[in-house]
């Protein structure tokens, strides 16, 4: 069949017609590539053509050129660029041609066709011809407003494009000048309103290439001109694209406002004031912008100072926001009163009240105790209000500065607030009872110290009360508030010393109604049943010894709660989803509860544990999956010696789970199970330990692999080795390669993320070194290392002459212990490599951290090194 058949037959019902002309396209791609793009081209330029042949073909073609992964859109553009150059002439200008096409659909596919064409050449100065064609059609005035539209549509779309390619080289100044010319005019006050909005939207996409023209005042000042004239259109569309650039200049070219604050200053205040809602939410988002842009370069600032170093004048913070404070505080408060009562709030709905209060906090962030006396009269105004609008107004309000200010600014007002709270928990309006249980877990998260003590029980009690008989929205806040009050006692040494604390008393209650919660037959909205385990979760891991029997009555049923799960009936894919979350949550819990109890107390449920953990690790859902590998290194540490009984049974899901690449956090937890059972069983490891090596080496050899992974497999070599002892001499070699290998990793010094990833790497590989001297060490086989300790010494001297950012001194800790285990177990055979200048400064290094454990270590190894240097 023809192409005009074989696009046709694509959209056919019939799955045969469908997948034999899917093939018949994917076997031209693969024949003739050029002749494939030509013949699109003509079916997409071809006028009298049916409108959906058209579009396909259009679509085709912009397909053949993208993808989300990076890898298979570099193959893509590598092929277009392979295609004979006077091929692709014929093809670009075909479909450039296609966006004067007199039919809509036909002009907007080609401009998306276009724009992946102009995203791959115009980096690299091809395609002169696709901006003076543009420019021809937005500027003549004989064209059609239609192709003006789709022209300015296709430099949009181009710039969005190439602002996402991460290597693509930088445009040509001509280039973005030549842009900037054909969108201004697009976008002038005399332009009907279609071709502003387009040249707009398009305007918005190119600021991330036009530091050059703003950099230049005569052309800054004709852009911000041009923009702010846009904000004034007739036209609600044109207005919300305008104020869409001004917060993306906001973003780019903070530096260069302070000419234009004025007139944003007065624009934007009017518009959020009596706009319509779509234009003044993102009038509302220039101020957010704002403010998040002054929190970074405050954030820096403080850098510098520390650093002992000036701030550079482009990075220096003008203060807009504080300025501001006065007048935009009450202006954001007016917006939290604008609720729309009848939006789901689970169904991403975005409307003034909920840009205000995120603007809202965004500033409280920014100026810190400043926000109180800006805010806090509203709150104390209205939060008793008789109009329920304003109850919740002032009671967002207050929850939305609870970040930013210190605890001395906003204590207080916590203080007294908690009665008032408690009290609107039983609100005749939901909205206001949703938001006050958000702002009590918001309090209980961020300011517990400030909550007084007496009131405590009330607190506890008031949550508690609206955990079953509410909305899911209000029992989900309150599941939250819950969950933030039990945190907040993870860092209380109370339960340690005292054997309880003060979540003791409420403890069975509030584990038995979050149960109940769970089973409601509303949880599964509002997120209402994750929250209520997480609760429990958090309770569980917080909980004093004194509870530990509550604990051991829910294990049971919890248990109980797994098994039954298994039976949930499963009609719809939301059915299954809801069941395989049930399954993974259980097992957390199961973990937290193995965390808080001894081998004694949980080993009679353990063969009941570890046979559903077995049955939930038959699923195909990873998330499931890791919850219960996670779940099984609990109960491996809990059982010591005695895990290995399941190990028959648990070795094939391991292997999936070393094995299951894509599913990256999957492979990790894995590998810690793998570290967890070495440590729990010890030498029993040695017979499943030549799948499990053979699984990690396949890991590290595997490059689409997230890197992220790679240090705990190294290190799982030590893990291991430590088990098995003499028995790891058959991995020896091979896993020494790969440490060898991966400790040639190195970073540039402009690049902090890849820096911490090689820390973590580092960490990994001395982790591993440590753990297989110590293995060896153990079963009398040290004398194997000796051909390795050249090239593992060297990568000690390397640690010490490239650390960067190590700021917890965990490379440098482990790499002086390190030294120490090679010196006490190699003793004589290592003098000459001990005696360098490199592991002196190590060792000195460490004394100077001033950290008590890091020079106990030194001082040990110091000794031993000099044992060795005295013989």
């Amino acid at each position: 069949p023809d192409l005009t058949t074989t696009l046709l037959s694509c959209q056919s019902p019939d799955p045969t017609v469908r997948t034999q002309a899917e093939a018949a396209l994917a076997s031209a791609e693969q024949n003739n590539l050029a002749d494939f793009f030509v013949a699109l081209a003509n079916e997409l330029s071809a006028e009298g053509k049916d409108l959906t042949v058209r579009q396909l073909a259009g679509l085709h073609f912009k397909n053949l050129l993208v993808a989300k992964d990076e890898a298979i859109q570099a193959e893509k553009h590598n092929k277009w660029k392979a295609l004979p150059t006077e091929k692709r002439a014929v093809i670009k200008s075909t479909v450039i041609g296609a966006i004067r096409s007199p039919v809509q659909i036909a002009r907007h596919t080609a401009a998306q066709a276009c724009a992946e064409i102009a995203t791959i050449e115009l980096p690299f100065k091809e395609w002169p011809e696709f901006l003076t064609t543009l420019m021809e059609n937005v500027t003549g005035s004989a064209n059609d407003d239609g192709i003006k539209i789709s022209s300015l549509e296709c430099l949009g779309f181009t710039c969005e494009r190439i602002a996402l390619s991460l290597d693509a080289p930088e445009i040509a100044p001509d280039v973005t000048d030549l842009m900037l010319t054909t969108i201004v005019d697009g976008i002038q006050a005399d332009r009907p309103d279609p071709i502003r909005f387009a040249a707009a939207t398009a305007l918005r996409n190119s600021l991330a290439f036009t530091r050059k023209n703003f950099e230049n005042e005569n052309e800054r000042n004709m852009i911000m001109k041009t923009i702010c004239e846009a904000t004034q259109s007739s036209d609600a569309k044109v207005r919300g694209a305008a104020y869409e650039c001004i917060s993306q200049i906001a973003f780019q070219y903070y530096d260069k406002l302070q000419s234009y604050m004025q007139t944003l200053f007065e624009l934007t205040f009017a518009t959020i004031r009596s706009d319509e809602e779509s234009v003044a939410l993102n009038a509302i988002e220039f101020w957010s912008t704002l403010a998040e842009e002054e929190m970074e370069l405050i954030d820096m600032a403080l850098e510098f100072q520390e650093t002992g170093q000036p701030v550079p004048p482009e990075q220096t913070c003008v203060g807009y926001v504080k300025a501001a404070l006065g007048l935009l505080c009450p202006l954001l408060m007016e917006t939290l009163t604008k609720q729309d009562e009848d939006a789901d709030v689970d169904d991403d709905v975005w409307n003034l009240s909920m840009s205000g209060a995120t603007c809202l906090t965004l500033v409280a962030n920014t100026v810190e105790d400043d926000i109180v006396p800006a805010v806090m009269p509203f709150v104390q105004e209205h939060i008793k209000s008789e109009n329920w609008r304003y109850r919740e107004a002032a009671t967002m309000a207050f929850s939305s500065i609870l970040e930013g200010p210190g605890a001395d600014a906003i204590g207080p007002y916590v203080n007294q607030s908690i009665p008032v709270l408690l009290a609107a928990l039983s609100d005749q309006n939901d909205l206001v009872k949703d938001t006050t249980a958000w702002t009590i877990g918001r309090i209980c998260d961020l300011h517990v110290r400030s909550i007084p003590e007496e009131t405590f029980p009330t607190l506890v009690n008031g949550l508690a009360g609206k955990l079953l008989n509410e909305t899911p929205r209000v029992s989900s806040q309150a599941c939250f508030g819950i969950h933030n009050l039990a945190a907040a006692f993870s860092n209380d040494n109370t339960a340690e010393t005292a054997g309880t604390n003060a979540l003791t008393t409420y403890m069975p209650q509030l584990l038995q109604t979050l149960l109940q919660v769970v089973d409601r037959s509303d949880a599964s909205e509002s997120n209402l049943r994750i929250c209520a385990f997480e609760a429990i979760s958090v309770l569980i891991q917080n909980s004093a010894p004194d509870v530990k029997h509550v604990l051991l009555q829910l294990l049971p049923a919890i248990i109980d709660r797994l098994a039954q799960s298994f039976n949930m009936p499963v009609l719809t894919n939301e059915d299954k989803e809801q069941k395989e979350g049930v399954q993974g949550l259980l097992c957390g819990l199961i973990q937290v509860i193995a965390t808080k109890t001894t081998k004694e107390d949980i080993m009679q449920h353990c063969d009941l544990i570890m046979t559903n953990f077995l049955q939930v690790l038959q699923s195909k859902n990873a998330t499931c999956h890791e919850e219960a590998l996670s779940a099984c290194s609990s109960i491996a540490s809990s059982l010591e010696g005695d895990f290995v009984k399941y190990m028959g049974a648990l070795q094939p899901f391991l292997m999936n789970g070393l094995r299951n690449f894509e599913a990256y956090q999957v492979c990790t937890v894995a590998v810690g199970l793998v570290g967890d059972i070495s440590r729990a069983i010890e030498g029993a490891m040695q017979p499943f330990c030549d799948e499990i090596m053979s699984a990690l080496i396949e890991a590290l050899q595997n490059s689409a692999l997230h890197r992220s992974v790679k240090p705990p497999v190294l290190s799982c070599f030590g893990d291991i080795a430590m088990a098995i002892g003499a028995s790891y001499e058959p991995y020896l070699q091979l896993s020494l390669m790969m440490l060898l290998q991966a400790a040639q990793t190195q970073a540039p010094d402009d690049d902090d993320d890849l820096i911490d990833y090689v820390n973590m790497l580092r960490e990994g590989i001395l982790e591993a070194y440590t753990g297989i001297i110590q293995g060896l060490k153990d079963g009398n086989r040290t004398e194997l290392l000796l051909p390795y300790i050249d090239a593992i010494m060297s990568f000690l001297e390397m640690v010490q002459k490239t650390r960067k950012n190590d700021y917890d001194n965990e490379v440098l800790s482990k790499a002086v212990g390190l030294i120490g285990d090679i010196a006490s177990s190699l003793g004589v055979h290592v003098k000459t490599q001990i005696n360098q200048p490199y592991v002196m400064q190590l060792l000195q290094e460490g004394h100077a951290t001033g950290d008590v454990t890091i020079i106990e270590t030194c001082q040990w190894a110091n000794s031993v090194v000099g044992q060795i240097l005295a013989c």
